[in-house]
């Protein structure tokens, strides 16, 4: 094992930098979708994956995750060539859970079965909603019709482990949208649904609307009551709810995810895409040309990286460890750090328990439910 590594399994993200066009709420690095450009970070993406192979080659890989972007917005062929490559340079376990996201709007049976020929058993599809009107207004290139398809295709074509991803608090989005959303999504049947309060950003088409007075952003009130609406709904519903904003059937958990918030290591790659192995945190370029550029030179597009702290790595247990329902568990912090929460927290603890926005028993700390809504408030507090 490589010096600096703590574990040999690994989840891998590969970004697809694509979408057909960018959603007006959206602030992740995506581009328009073009043969040429995609061709071009196809190869750096080959050339990136055989280099980082040959570094992690001892690695087990337990969760790939393809997300963007939009990957299914790439011809069939080019993921089931990525998907190729990663299993000829990466030692992917039989078991791995092998996610791709997918755009209603781009979901064929040709794309179906080309994925499910290549390994993928996890299909994460973004309705997002269900009402036609509100697709139209966060620039949705699908409809609710086509949402619905999506995943009774999907279904059809033989995929076990089905998300689906939902957004509240959409401008003019009523708690009886919401209800019918919720309602129509859980109808269908899916394993997994995460439900997403929408983040208006300023430098987006939906922020500027709203600086502009276009449209109004949902009441802080209305959102909470959304949140707390959807928790009830979905955990009476036969989901159970793991993290924030994340609900799945008893086993169906996303496993990638909670590489995340269990702060296991994990390896991205594409443009923009982040890793964290053995203390290390580092980010790729998220210039498209200047990812190409690099990895034609074979040389890794990194530029940020850092090695944390012990206090770093005490802070992201923390606001990491509670985005979980089930928190943090006390003696396992101790026997990482030699030191339990109190030791390093003690007067933040008391202070976001006195506040009703944190909870300690014998060996958990974990948020309230009224916590929950308003968990960014709870994190700062460790940050």
């Amino acid at each position: 094992m490589k010096e600096g590594m703590k574990e040999s399994a690994l989840g891998l993200y590969i970004h697809i930098p694509f979408c057909l066009g960018k959603c007006a709420y959206c602030d992740f690095v995506s581009y328009p979708y073009d043969p040429e450009a995609a061709a071009g970070y196809a190869k750096a993406l080959a050339q990136e994956i055989y280099l980082r192979g040959r570094e992690y080659s001892e690695n087990a890989v337990r969760t790939i995750y393809l997300g963007g972007g939009t990957p299914t917005c790439l011809p069939p062929a080019m993921l089931k060539r990525i998907l190729t490559l990663l299993r000829e340079h990466f030692p992917v376990s039989p078991e791995a859970e092998i996610t791709v996201e997918a755009n209603p709007g781009t979901v064929s049976n040709e794309l179906l079965e080309s994925l499910l020929s290549a390994g993928v058993n996890r299909l994460s599809i973004g309705m997002q909603s269900t009402e036609d009107r509100l697709l139209r207004l966060l620039g949705r290139r699908h409809t609710a019709a086509e949402g619905v398809r999506a995943v009774e295709s999907a279904r059809a074509a033989g995929f076990r482990n089905v998300s689906v991803d939902l957004l509240f608090g959409i401008p003019g989005q009523s708690t009886g949208d919401w209800g019918e959303s919720l309602a129509e999504a859980v109808a269908l049947g899916p394993d997994h649904i995460s439900a997403y309060g929408l983040e208006v950003y300023g430098e987006t088409p939906l922020g500027r609307a709203a600086a502009a007075g276009k449209i109004t952003i949902c009441a802080d009130e209305t959102f909470r009551e959304m949140y707390f609406q959807a928790t009830d709904y979905l955990n009476g519903s036969g989901y159970v709810q793991y993290e924030i904003s994340n609900f799945a059937r008893p086993g169906m958990e996303s496993r990638h995810n909670l590489i995340y918030w269990e702060g296991k290591p994990y390896l991205g790659l594409g443009p923009a895409a982040h890793s964290y192995i053995g203390r290390r945190r580092w980010a790729n370029t998220a210039g498209l040309k200047t990812y190409c550029d690099a990895l034609a030179e074979r040389k890794f597009p990194v530029v940020e990286e850092r090695v944390l702290t012990p206090a770093d790595e005490m802070a992201e247990v923390m606001f990491l460890g509670l985005r979980l329902t089930a928190g943090i568990s006390v003696s396992c912090f101790r026997s990482r750090f030699g030191l339990e929460p109190a030791a390093v927290y003690g007067a933040r603890i008391s202070r976001l328990v006195a506040q009703g926005l944190l909870e300690a028993d014998r060996d958990r700390l974990r948020l309230t439910r009224e916590a929950l809504p308003v968990a960014n408030q709870v994190f700062a507090a460790f940050v």
